[in-house]
């Protein structure tokens, strides 16, 4: 029987990340996806044009009409938004118990500018965090959410472990964007550490890497792999999708989510 995984994100018109990405990557990891849109984005490659807001009662409903449908057995978060949006999603989400939440915060674009608004912020730290079953914030995002400055590994899994302390049952702080001929994420998971460590792929601007990764968790999550399985999965399918990707617009360069599931565990 086909597995059913569900993102809660924004909507990318350019395809490259949110809502888009997340539905590419599930289909590639052969679950059925199903979505709840927080956000309009009028974007492409070169950047966004602008943003229209998603009212809370109409996440409400689409929530709504998913959990009354659908057996989901996995799920994402995204690009939330606001603070009533997250407020609605966690309290739908409390109630309705999921096992395998996947909580990308999306607070930090890649300029470094800030996504959310301070209330916005401590929404995520207090209603998300606590329901992930695993939360993956890259440095910036982790840095916010922990407190803690950081600067190498070392700092990583004091992060980590600090989200962990939060409520988090895991933590994958995604270290890309420390530089490096390599890039290492830290997953803490209990009281245990590990690091996934994968080849840095040259491109372009890559749009789209942190939606990709935290929907492929969830894919294998519903699958029924565990979580460092997942993880594992989910990162050379990134890997393997930035390598292989090619430039569909004049700006920055999606991922190539035409790279199907058994291609990636077939070279395992």
């Amino acid at each position: 029987m086909i597995r059913i995984a569900l993102t809660i994100a924004g909507s990318d018109s350019g395809g490259g990340a949110g809502i888009q990405a997340d539905l590419k990557t599930f289909a590639a990891f052969g679950v059925f996806g199903t979505s709840v849109i927080t956000a309009l984005t009028a974007q492409n490659t070169l950047g966004v044009r602008a943003i229209a807001e998603v009212q809370p009662a109409f996440v409400r409903a689409q929530l709504d009409a998913i959990s009354e449908d659908f057996a989901v057995a996995g799920a994402k978060t995204g690009m939330l938004a606001r603070r009533v949006i997250i407020e609605a999603v966690a309290t739908h989400l409390r109630n309705g118990r999921l096992r395998n939440l996947v909580v990308d915060p999306v607070m930090v674009a890649a300029s470094g500018d800030l996504l959310l608004t301070p209330d916005a912020v401590d929404a995520m730290r207090d209603l998300m965090v606590p329901m992930a079953a695993v939360l993956t914030p890259n440095v910036r995002e982790a840095e916010i959410l922990s407190g803690v400055a950081i600067k190498d590994i070392t700092t990583m899994h004091l992060a980590a472990r600090t989200m962990v302390d939060m409520g988090a049952r895991a933590v994958l702080v995604k270290g890309g964007r420390l530089g490096g001929a390599t890039s290492i994420d830290v997953l803490c998971h209990g009281n245990a550490i590990r690091e996934f460590i994968a080849p840095r792929v040259a491109a372009n601007r890559p749009h789209g890497t942190g939606c990709t990764l935290s929907a492929a968790i969830a894919a294998e999550l519903a699958r029924g792999s565990q979580l460092e399985d997942a993880i594992q999965t989910a990162k050379l399918y990134v890997t393997r999708a930035l390598a292989t990707a090619e430039r569909v617009g004049h700006g920055a360069t999606p991922l190539n989510h035409l790279i199907r599931r058994e291609e990636i565990t077939e070279r395992r």
